[in-house]
């Protein structure tokens, strides 16, 4: 297992947070941590990326005990629901930034960043400052910051949350298709049902702190363990199957299925000289945000 989270408490003066929590994320998979607010899922990404500590429990990430260890000693990349841009530096200098405070040369330095950019799609963007860019422009920089690090896992908080309704729909398209191009262990914390199904290959449906039921998104449509899980998947669906599924049982071998053909994704260029395993080589539809 890529993460292992074991027996983990938080508390908040009275309030837990986290009550006991076990989850094991296989590596290379994208799991959705899912839930309403309150429900302890950005406390457990939180947890993982140590930037709060367990009152009891322990984190393990590619075996190693990572419960002491700082965020920057964690190998772990972060991207928040507000991209957390740097304002006063270009896109270029924004994706290199973590690149820099660790000394790279700055050939490669150079040679990363743009491998990057046309990664998500950003290359003819690279002098623009964050300000002149799109939110969906924006979140697709804060990826490529986070990847240029060969982060061991990617953690995303929310990340489409302040987006509009069409724009976060094409992003977890377009993330589902880089997920499959640089096959990085990835998080996703969300509150959207149709997103996590849409997106993730399983779901860890959380309430009050705890553990509802982990599993593949269909099996949490077709088989809930509670009346909870069964209320709360079925709250973004209509009386027939969701369209999520459909397109789950429709697809083949391939996650290719998840989606139209064509509607948006990314490029797999620069994806061999990570060293990650590539997929798929697609675009991004032009007059994407």
């Amino acid at each position: 297992m890529s993460i292992a989270v074991r027996g983990v408490t938080k508390r908040f003066g009275d309030f837990v947070a986290l009550d006991d929590v076990s989850v094991a994320i296989a590596g290379g998979s994208l799991t959705a941590l899912l839930g309403p607010s309150g429900s302890g899922k950005s406390t457990l990404l939180r947890v993982i990326a140590g930037l709060e500590e367990p009152d009891e429990g322990k984190v393990l990430i590619l075996g190693e005990h990572a419960t002491g260890l700082p965020p920057q000693k964690r190998g772990v990349g972060f991207v928040f629901q507000h991209y957390a841009a740097f304002k006063h530096l270009t896109v270029r200098e924004n994706v290199a930034f973590g690149l820099r405070i660790r000394k790279r040369p700055k050939e490669e330095i150079r040679g990363r960043v743009d491998e990057l950019l046309e990664l998500v799609q950003l290359n003819g963007l690279a002098e623009r400052y964050p300000a002149q860019l799109s939110g969906g422009q924006r979140q697709r920089m804060a990826l490529a910051r986070a990847l240029a690090v060969e982060p061991k896992v990617l953690l995303l908080d929310e990340p489409f949350g302040a987006l509009d309704a069409r724009v976060r729909k094409e992003l977890r398209t377009w993330l589902r298709r880089l997920h499959e191009d640089v096959h990085v262990t990835t998080v996703l914390v969300t509150h959207d049902q149709e997103e996590a199904m849409d997106v993730a290959d399983r779901i860890v449906l959380m309430n009050e702190g705890r553990i509802e039921q982990t599993g593949k998104p269909r099996d949490l449509y077709e088989h809930p363990a509670s009346e909870f899980v069964m209320g709360f998947v079925g709250r973004s669906t209509d009386s027939t199957t969701p369209s999520c599924v459909r397109t789950i049982s429709r697809s083949s071998s391939s996650r290719t299925g998840r989606v139209e053909r064509g509607s948006s994704s990314v490029s797999s260029i620069s994806a061999s000289k990570f060293g990650w395993k590539s997929r798929s080589r697609t675009t991004m539809r032009s007059g994407s945000s």
